[in-house]
């Protein structure tokens, strides 16, 4: 079956099941992680010889699915648990003991045992010594008070003798009943979670506190002994407590303290706690800044490093395996129904949308899991059976990111204050297009005014706004192109460029077309066509080089009112507009900043500015010319 969208032929795969019902589920974790082939072989090496592993890749690309099945495929070894005792000899230094698991529990209430039977002994002989006392008359109420009052101290007394004499354990790490390697998610867990702590104890004087060893807390490091420690963001956590982890990684034992200076918990150390684990460490490519250097050295030293995939090759092949995540997240949820096979194609769909390329297909698959969710949501409420088309198109309105809000928003509000236009001809004033998020386009109002230089050696490009980095670099480079194709000597004026209410801020070069456009048009006093949008990066040579979001960007220019956008050429093939967008808007490609003025200057002049960019070499092709309206 062929679908024409934007513009673009998709194919359509054929499956040989009618429904997800049908679709096999992989038992395994690391058989459901999706379009990460050489993620899941690192990992499996990895597992097998029990390596550090490092993932970087944006959210939602499986990270955290790949450390839980390094989990299940850890060579199986005898789990132990641990405990902590204490020491009569320094009540500070808890003695630490490990055992095979399960045993640690067993050995917890054989104390217990121990010492209630000890007291039960005590408590009987007490109570037998005032019964008699009661019985034979021979003393006084005075007395007989005073005789209880001293038993009952005498008994208090006794209590905290026996639970020092039986030394009853704690356990810290429990491994009873566990059949495969522990997973710990310690993602934006503080120092004392990590790393263990010592609870503070108010009552410690006059022996009234609780025992040390009582207040002793393992940390996410040692209850992770034997299994993986998997840690997202990692560049949040502290430069010393990354440091501290380094040491349990190398010592592969990790002694437990107060994590507060200012607490009596500083006070008790325990002796080293076995923390023997394998750390899956992740972030985005940022995290690498904030990351440690002697414990990314450690990793890559002893270990992998792995970059994530954002997309996969659209082939039937991989189409399938959405397909199998489609039933995947069927089943995890358990309160959707299964998809049909137009519900199927319509997420099929939306992954090459998401991905934003030509033949590709996304791994956010984070992202298209909510949409799954928030369509089999919509068919749960019309009590359907399964889960059809026109659910999951319903699913996109309601499961809309807050990025998407803001930009419907945007573009209502900019609508009834005329903050763009979309209709007539305005000089120096251009609408430019944006993404917010990942996804969510807007457009962008450009204006620019061009007067006489303040400045006696050279006139200045004066932008406003909250702009990047990028984006001012994009400005500058602009200037060189205007003489190009204007011929006029700007150092003459200087130039202001405002971007219209950007509060957000702009970054990027995606806006340095329009921004040539709209500086040209304010030199030369030629009018801008307000029904036209566009986006564009520029080389120095004039040339319309490629940027992202190209589909979002025409849909929220269709959005509001525009009636043509111009993109990159070689974007073209990447647009997948919604089909309800299919009439609303033209889409032009274009190579040259010569083909852009084309489209977007209006009036008399235009002509004699085209021939002079002729004459000074410009690129634009001279049978253009001949559609000019005067």
């Amino acid at each position: 079956m062929i679908k024409i969208v934007g513009g673009i032929d998709l194919k359509m795969s054929e499956f040989e099941y009618k429904t997800t019902k049908d679709v096999k589920v992989p038992k395994r974790l690391i058989d459901q992680v999706i379009g990460q082939e050489e993620a899941v072989e690192t990992i499996k090496k990895a597992a097998k010889q029990k390596r550090n592993v490092l993932l970087i890749g944006e959210p939602g690309t499986g990270k955290s699915m790949l450390a839980q099945a390094m989990a299940e495929l850890l060579p199986r070894e005898q789990l132990e648990d641990i405990l902590v005792y204490p020491n009569p000899e320094d009540p500070n230094n808890p003695k630490v003991s490990v055992v095979p698991a399960g045993e640690g529990k067993k050995i917890v209430m054989n104390y217990k045992r121990r010492a209630r039977a000890q007291e039960e002994k005590k408590n009987s002989l007490m109570l037998f010594l005032i019964i008699t006392i009661i019985f034979m008359g021979i003393i006084t109420k005075e007395f007989l008070a005073s005789i209880i009052a001293a038993a009952l101290v005498f008994l208090a007394m006794q209590h905290i003798k026996t639970k020092e004499s039986v030394q009853v354990p704690k356990l810290l790490v429990n491994n009873e009943n566990r059949k495969k390697a522990p997973f710990v998610d310690a993602t934006g867990a503080h120092a004392g979670a990590l790393l263990g702590d010592v609870r503070h104890d108010p009552y410690q004087s006059g022996g009234l506190g609780t025992p040390a060893h009582e207040r002793v807390e393992p940390g996410m490091i040692h209850r992770a002994h034997k299994g993986v420690l998997f840690i997202d963001e990692i560049s949040t956590l502290k430069m010393k407590t990354q440091q501290e982890l380094l040491t349990a990684m190398q010592e592969k034992k990790y002694a437990i303290t107060g994590q507060s200076e200012t607490s009596s918990g500083a006070m008790v150390r325990s002796e080293a706690v076995p923390c023997d684990f394998v750390l899956v460490a992740a972030g985005n490519l940022d995290a690498l800044k904030g990351m440690h250097p002697a414990l990314r050295s450690r990793i890559r030293g002893y270990g992998y490093e792995v970059y994530m995939r954002n997309t996969m090759p659209d082939t039937p092949e991989n189409r399938k395996k959405l397909v199998q995540f489609i039933a995947q997240e069927v089943k995890k949820d358990g309160k959707i129904p299964h998809f049909d096979r137009g519900a199927i194609d319509e997420i099929i769909r939306e992954a090459r949308r998401r991905a934003g390329k030509k033949g590709m297909l996304t791994l956010k698959l984070r992202d298209l899991g909510g949409l799954i969710r928030a369509a089999g949501d919509v068919a749960r409420s019309e009590n359907s059976k399964l889960v059809r088309r026109e659910h999951v198109i319903k699913a996109k309105k309601h499961a809309r990111t807050l990025e998407q809000q803001i930009a419907d928003r945007y573009i209502e509000n900019r609508k009834r204050y005329s903050v763009f236009k979309s209709k007539g001809y305005e000089i120096g004033r251009v609408n430019g297009l944006a993404v917010i998020g990942d996804r969510s386009g807007i457009v962008l109002p450009i204006a620019a005014e061009a007067v006489p230089s303040q400045s006696k050696e050279e006139g200045r490009i004066i932008a406003t706004g909250k702009l990047g980095k990028i984006a001012k670099e994009a400005v500058q480079n602009v200037s060189a192109l205007i003489k190009k194709y204007t011929g006029r000597d700007i150092s003459n004026y200087d130039i202001h460029i405002q971007f219209l209410q950007t509060y957000e801020g702009v970054e990027g070069d995606s806006a340095s077309v329009s921004v040539a456009a709209a500086v040209i048009s304010a030199l030369e006093n030629i009018p801008v066509d307000q029904s036209v949008a566009l986006t564009g990066s520029l080389s120095v040579r004039g040339e319309v080089l490629p940027v992202g979001g190209v589909t979002s960007k025409i849909e929220a220019a269709a959005e509001a009112g525009i009636k043509k956008v111009l993109i990159p050429k070689s974007n073209y093939k990447d647009v997948m507009i919604e089909k309800h967008y299919e009439d609303k808007v033209e889409i032009v490609p274009v190579e040259t900043l010569g083909e852009v003025l084309e489209h977007v200057l209006v009036g008399k002049k235009k002509k004699t500015l085209i021939e002079k960019m002729q004459k000074v070499g410009s690129i634009i092709p001279k049978d253009m010319t001949k559609a000019i309206p005067h």
